[in-house]
């Protein structure tokens, strides 16, 4: 992944954690929460894809199609859910294949190692889907500030999920279209220059002809 300047990255500090706190998520999780996994693959190294964390009790998520996610996760029961505010890192996870040397990204928030047990599997409009429990049993804060909300990774964030949809059975190609779309003329007017270089690295991904002029 390439660097930043923006004040809001962990960058360097994030091999510094701020704290430690055994078998718990570092931050309160509600509804659905975006989060970067890494697990380990035969190769001896980590993927990087988006799960989506269900705050159920317990937290839950699920996986769609033999991914790499799901196969790493098969073999070894564990990954490192990572909470990422960057928009680039996210399209790079979500819509490419991403592997690095270090379980923790560089641009990590806060971590938790994660196990994994399989609870539910079954088909829809034919694609296997597996659901996990997630039990933490290490996190870490790296880095803590104020937060504050921007429609512009919003708009990336929803983007993604949307061309991660495009050609999967059982989506609308034309409506994933039409939130990429929306999204772009959000990024357009209210993104930040990395959210903007976000949504470019997002269309050369899915490489098509995206019409978000």
């Amino acid at each position: 992944m390439t660097g930043t300047d923006e004040p809001d990255a962990p960058g360097e500090s994030a091999k510094v954690p701020t704290d430690d706190v055994p078998g718990d998520w570092p931050v309160e999780l509600a509804g659905v929460t975006e989060s970067l996994v890494t697990t380990l693959g035969p190769n001896g190294r980590w993927n990087v894809a988006p799960l989506g964390l269900f705050a159920d009790d317990p937290v839950t998520a699920t996986t769609w199609g033999r991914t790499r996610t799901r196969r790493n996760v098969e073999r070894t029961g564990e990954g490192y859910v990572q909470f990422v505010t960057d928009p680039v890192t996210f399209v790079d996870a979500a819509l490419s294949i991403v592997e690095v040397d270090d379980p923790i990204l560089e641009r990590a928030h806060a971590w938790a190692r994660v196990e994994f047990e399989r609870t539910a599997s079954g088909t829809e409009d034919g694609t296997e889907w597996v659901r996990w429990k997630l039990t933490p049993v290490e996190s870490v804060v790296v880095s803590s500030g104020v937060p504050t909300l921007s429609r512009g990774l919003g708009a990336v964030v929803e983007a993604s999920v949307a061309a991660s949809r495009l050609d999967v059975p059982g989506y609308d190609d034309a409506a994933c279209r039409r939130t990429i779309a929306h999204a772009n003329d959000v990024v357009e007017r209210a993104g930040s220059p990395r959210e903007r270089e976000a949504f470019d690295r997002l269309v050369a991904h899915v490489d098509a002809a995206l019409e978000l002029e």
